[in-house]
């Protein structure tokens, strides 16, 4: 089974819901920056949290989300579109923390003292910025807490990642449900038995359980499909971006790269694609820097 998400709504459409299995793009992201297990549930749930959010958008609209717990995992960043593409980046990604029960520590590993920073390109006019607190840095809490306080939209996040003796992913995924205006309390009673009844969402896709059937767990089958997205873990990436960042070191930066007589090599944070700058690119790049200058006065 490949990565995907599903949109569906649900009881008469007071109910919106989006579910996910994101095992292989959780797998390439450990693969990429060597996470170990306690770090990688981490940055697996906040990833699955992301390109769910990202589908909740149009287009080229994008989304930029850092959790910056006071855990030793640090800064985890990530960015997502509305087409099922994300990537991210980790502060301390060896970061192996179990508890009395030999389950992954996540909320250790984040913290409880912290924030959630989601910033919207909506690529109309400015970005904007919007923050709550971590609650407990298990994730799922504290992405229902967003949604509740930054968003005013009630929401139950559920989230998890199975990592295995050989530090591989073995299931990754989640699901976001939201109330829309009008839903009822006897339907939202239903709605939480339902969730609380529910089994860990990994347990769940290491079963084998597709997004619609996890859709059909939480809702009994009382929902109707609205679309599909396929998805993966994805960098954009290029060297010819990197020359751009370059110009903005300025003249005397450049120049100073130059007579050291030595080529530079850059490397994605996010992928970890490496670049080579030859001495010949970089009198390119002053070139454009230079140019650059003139035109702006």
């Amino acid at each position: 089974m490949h990565d995907y998400l599903v949109k569906a709504y649900a009881f008469d459409k007071f109910v919106r819901i989006y579910a996910a299995r994101t095992t292989d793009l959780v797998n390439k992201a450990r693969s990429i920056h060597d996470t170990w297990p306690t770090a990688t549930a981490a940055f697996g749930r906040i990833l699955t949290a992301s390109v769910i959010m990202g589908a909740m958008y149009k287009e080229d609209q994008t989304l930029t989300i850092q959790v910056s717990g006071d855990g030793p995992v640090g800064k985890i960043v990530t960015t997502t579109d509305a087409k099922g593409s994300v990537r991210g980046t980790i502060e301390n990604p060896h970061i192996q923390f179990s508890t009395s029960d030999g389950k992954l520590d996540v909320g250790r590993a984040i913290g409880n003292t912290g924030f959630i920073h989601v910033t919207k390109d909506l690529k109309i006019r400015d970005v904007f910025t919007s923050s709550s607190a971590i609650q407990t840095g298990e994730i799922g809490d504290d992405f229902t807490y967003y949604f509740a306080m930054s968003e005013q939209i009630p929401s139950s996040v559920g989230l998890g990642v199975l990592v295995g003796e050989e530090n591989e992913v073995i299931a990754s995924g989640g699901f976001i449900l939201q109330l829309l205006p009008g839903a009822k309390p006897e339907m939202i009673k239903r709605i939480e038995d339902a969730i609380g009844f529910l089994s860990p969402i990994s347990d769940l896709i290491a079963a084998g359980l597709t997004p619609e059937q996890l859709i059909n767990e939480i809702t009994g089958g009382d929902y109707e499909f609205v679309e599909q997205l396929d998805l993966k873990y994805s960098c954009d990436c290029s060297k010819s971006k990197f020359a751009k960042s370059l110009v903005t070191l300025g003249k005397a930066e450049l120049e100073s790269m130059i007579n050291e007589k030595e080529s530079i090599e850059t490397v994605c944070q996010f992928c970890g694609s490496k670049y080579r700058f030859s001495i010949s690119d970089l009198k390119q790049i002053l070139a454009s820097a230079q140019s650059k200058q003139k035109k702006q006065g």
